[in-house]
């Protein structure tokens, strides 16, 4: 395997774990873990192609019209299709965890919710488009093997959100949503490598945001 590409292995393995131990360990409060965030999901990796030139990152900023219409009817399909899920199969889960853990661990209380929503759904989407699809999956495809590149980068997309969702859900409702959260990292993967750029996969990750933070707005009784 190339040298770059265990560079990026190595950067993906070790983002997520700290990650994991600032979620799962230290948890801070929320604006704390998200300046982590934005250093080791952005920085590192800018700071890594500084160094080695096969990296390429600018490319995947690259804006293609046909592209962002594309990804912004798909996420319109997914925004509503996980409402749906949530108003006819909800009532069959007890989501009343959730709320208490994101309060506890995280800090985010009904009064700063909308706030957090906003970032989540704008800035953490882009954040994390950039590091498993624009730096990891678009790098690994070409410098590797595409079929590995699809395969890491989905299933640490998957298990990155594991560790910051950890009990929250029963056992069954956090397999089905790891399953899903591979599904969907593989066909952001395929948005990507169609389009060479991220741009199409963070429209579809934000309108799932968006609908998964309706769903908080609802949890958290704002609304």
């Amino acid at each position: 395997m190339r040298r770059e590409c265990r560079g990026i292995l190595l950067i993906l393995v070790t983002g997520c774990l700290l990650m994991a131990i600032i979620d799962g360990i230290w948890q801070p409060g929320y604006a704390v873990k998200s300046v982590w965030k934005i250093v080791i999901f952005l920085g590192v990796p800018v700071l890594y192609s500084l160094k080695n030139k096969d990296i390429r990152l600018i490319e995947v900023f690259s804006v293609k019209r046909k592209g962002i219409v594309t990804s912004i009817l798909i996420g319109v399909g997914v925004y509503a299709f996980i409402l749906a899920c949530y108003f006819t199969i909800g009532s069959y889960f007890d989501f009343s965890k959730v709320t208490d853990a994101l309060s506890e661990r995280v800090g985010v209380t009904k009064d700063n919710f909308i706030f957090v929503a906003i970032y989540i759904s704008f800035i953490n989407s882009l954040l994390e488009e950039f590091f498993f699809r624009g730096f990891v999956f678009l790098n690994l495809s070409r410098l590797a093997d595409r079929k590995f590149a699809y395969i890491v980068s989905s299933f640490a997309f998957s298990v990155y959100h594991a560790a910051i969702m950890t009990g929250w859900f029963s056992v069954w409702l956090f397999a089905l949503l790891l399953f899903s959260l591979m599904a969907a990292g593989i066909i952001f993967n395929r948005l990507n490598e169609k389009q060479g750029n991220i741009y199409t996969s963070w429209f579809v990750h934000m309108f799932a945001n968006f609908a998964i933070n309706t769903v908080g707005v609802i949890l958290f009784k704002i609304i």
